[in-house]
């Protein structure tokens, strides 16, 4: 059970937090979320593909980081073995919420920080400490709540890109089939991809406006992502036979 609360230097004063990433952190999902702000950087590493959210049914944009259920091969007990660590792993244990206030007599929700006080990383005793002994914000908050705006506005973000991608018919399903070393086989399915057949399509000025929006060089760096799906059946070969 998740005890999310929200942070404040009184409560949280000698609340301290494990940075590492570890299997005990619950950091071995095989896939995270991804946005648009930092595909560049999420690209070089894992295959970037969409999926619908089972509860919502709306797609987001996820990095595979594995073939099965809580695997993930760029982690092991050193550490996460890539060369970027996307936000929404690394903002853990924090995360956002929403506190309504009282504006000129006018209710608005304000963002702000919650963090879950039963994660694996939290800790009284060892790990970075969030707040300065006289109560001000640590580094380690700064860099946090920096990474909590990137995923707040990279909500909003992914949104528009993809009602763009759905608008002009350019997400399609996909299915992945992997054979490895020892014969077995993955068959990944639920995923979604680009469709370069109505990419190369589109008329002029569609391609122009998601040109204009940034979103012609993010549809490249999808597809070209899919390439490190070799990469990772190399990390899963590796692991075979342990």
């Amino acid at each position: 059970m998740a005890n999310h609360q929200l942070l404040d230097n009184v409560t949280h004063k000698d609340t301290k937090v494990n940075r590492a990433f570890h299997p005990q952190f619950g950091d071995n999902d095989s896939y995270a979320q991804v946005f648009v702000q930092e595909l560049r950087l999420a690209q070089v590493d894992y295959p970037i593909f969409f999926r619908k959210n089972s509860q919502t049914d709306k797609f987001e944009m996820i990095a595979m980081f594995g073939f099965t259920e809580q695997e993930n091969l760029f982690l092991d007990v050193a550490g996460w073995h890539a060369s970027y660590v996307p936000m929404s792993i690394r903002r853990r244990p924090f995360l956002i919420g929403f506190q309504e206030q009282l504006i000129d007599g006018v209710p608005q929700e304000n963002v702000v920080v919650h963090i879950d006080m039963d994660s694996p990383r939290v800790s009284a005793t060892t790990g970075e400490p969030i707040f300065l002994p006289q109560g001000g914000q640590s580094e380690y908050l700064v860099e946090i709540s920096e990474v909590l705006g990137g995923v707040h506005n990279g909500h909003s973000d992914n949104a528009q890109f993809i009602d763009a991608l759905n608008a002009l018919s350019l997400i399609e399903s996909v299915e992945i089939k992997v054979e490895l070393d020892d014969g077995s086989k993955n068959e990944l399915q639920g995923l979604y991809t680009i469709n370069e057949e109505a990419l190369l399509t589109l008329d002029n000025l569609d391609f122009l406006s998601l040109n204009g929006k940034g979103y012609v060089e993010a549809i490249y760096m999808i597809l070209a992502s899919t390439g490190n799906l070799s990469h990772l059946i190399k990390r899963k070969n590796a692991t075979l036979g342990r």
